[in-house]
């Protein structure tokens, strides 16, 4: 990610900074520092956007999963009615439609956990990334004081 590479830049920034004697302080040159910062805050609603788009491909994917799930069982269902004439198909019948019922249940719950686990994974990366940046910011912010 680009915010990565800003904050890097940034860490740098402070590492090769000129300390001040006998305290944990350093000096930096305000203009770079509020350059990064204004970098950060323009790259900032990338990565918002990017969660959101997570979040809608998860809800696509949900969906989707949902649709596959219904024809699947509307299959099913069809299957049964042609064939409940015959005792013998009929019986093999609802065991068939009952293992692809259950099957699809299940693929569409293994999606639907899959395709949140991604989605929060990300959006825990962003939110990491957005504390971290808070983090420095603040840190910067009392070091200017």
């Amino acid at each position: 990610m680009e915010m990565l590479s800003i904050l890097e830049t940034l860490e740098d920034l402070v590492e090769r900074s000129v300390s001040v004697p006998f305290s944990g302080k350093c000096m930096v040159d305000k203009e770079e520092i509020l350059e990064i910062i204004k970098e950060i805050r323009l790259k900032l609603p990338d990565d918002i956007k990017q969660a959101k788009w997570v979040k809608e491909e998860r809800q696509r994917i949900l969906l989707e999963a949902q649709k596959e799930a219904n024809n699947i069982i509307k299959d099913a269902e069809n299957q049964i009615a042609s064939l409940i004439d015959e005792h013998e198909i009929t019986k093999k019948a609802y065991e068939q439609s009952n293992e692809i019922i259950s099957n699809a249940q299940k693929n569409a719950r293994e999606i639907r956990l899959g395709t949140r686990e991604y989605a929060d994974s990300v959006l825990i990366k962003v939110e990491e990334i957005l504390e971290e940046t808070l983090e420095v910011i603040r840190s910067n912010r009392e070091e200017l004081k």
